[in-house]
Order: C-alpha cells, then sequence, then structure tokens
C-alpha cells in the first residue's frame, strides 16, 4: 500500500488543531478534520473517509485543495449558481419594475414585447428561452384579465336577464 498523503507545512501542529475547531459548520469541520486526521495519523484517505463517511475521492480533493491553495482552498464556492447571463440581477430587476409600471397602467405586457425590450437593452438577439427563465426567475407568472369586474352587481344581473326581453 503506498504511503499517505503528506501536507504541505501551512501551519504549525498547534496552529493546526486550533485552525479545526474553528470551523463555523459541519462541512467545513469535516474537511479540515480529514486534513487534520492526514497529518496526525497518518491516516490513508480511505481510512479517514471511513472515519468521516464520506467518499476517498472527496479527501483526496480536500487534501489536494489544501496542499495547493492552503486553507483558503477548502472554502471554495459549490458548484451551482447562476455563472453567466446577459443581464445581473440588478439590471434585471430594473426592467421589470418599468415593465411592471406598464402593467400597473392597465397595458398588457406580453413576453414577446419583453423579449424585443430585453434584445435592445442586451445589444444582440436572445432567446425565447431566455426571457422565460427570466420572468421565472424573478416569480413573474401569467396573469389574464378579470373575467368580471370586481364591482358587479350579481344578483342585478340575475334579474335584468330575467326580465329583459328576448329576442
Amino acid at each position: 500500500m503506498r504511503t499517505p498523503s503528506q501536507l504541505s507545512p501551512w501551519f504549525s501542529p498547534e496552529e493546526l488543531l486550533a485552525w479545526v475547531q474553528e470551523a463555523e459548520d459541519k462541512a467545513g469541520y469535516q474537511k479540515r478534520l480529514a486534513v487534520w486526521l492526514t497529518y496526525s495519523g497518518p491516516f490513508h484517505a480511505a481510512e479517514v473517509a471511513r472515519f468521516l463517511g464520506v467518499s476517498k475521492q472527496a479527501v483526496w480533493l480536500w487534501i489536494g485543495q489544501y496542499n495547493k491553495k492552503g486553507p483558503d482552498g477548502l472554502d471554495r464556492m459549490g458548484r451551482g449558481g447562476r455563472r453567466w447571463g446577459f443581464l445581473s440581477p440588478e439590471e434585471e430587476q430594473d426592467m421589470l419594475s418599468k415593465l411592471t409600471e406598464r402593467a400597473g397602467r392597465g397595458d398588457v405586457v406580453t413576453a414577446a414585447q419583453i423579449h424585443s425590450d430585453i434584445c435592445k437593452r442586451v445589444g444582440k438577439k436572445v432567446s425565447m428561452a431566455y426571457v422565460y427563465k427570466l420572468l421565472h426567475r424573478n416569480e413573474w407568472r401569467k396573469l389574464a384579465p378579470r373575467s368580471r369586474h370586481p364591482k358587479a352587481d350579481s344578483e342585478a344581473q340575475e334579474g335584468f336577464k330575467k326580465n329583459s326581453r328576448k329576442s
């Protein structure tokens, strides 16, 4: 069996233990503990993975990140998130607030109109899927005009129907 991983000397043993204990959450503690176990054991990645209940690939990844970038290497961002966009979230909010004003005046705002506004703002053609994702991301939903007036009196309407002449 090959020798356990070697760690870069970013901390002294006492500083390493204090760094492990300062973890803010469970995931951070788990990563730091993997580094500490690799140093103090020295344990193989498979043993550390078994102790912590994670995969040995995860332990190899954490040790590699620690060796390359030091303690800050373990504080990397997750895999998800919005990596690109034609408009920033603030620009999207600004554009949609103007559309909200138009809709508040009674104008019917369609996706085709929003599409043309986005194309003008971005300076190039975007797909309709981008428009629908933008609307979904900002919690816009399809609203239809009311089928009846909110102040309509249903009793008066029924009375009119009964008393009106049929042609």
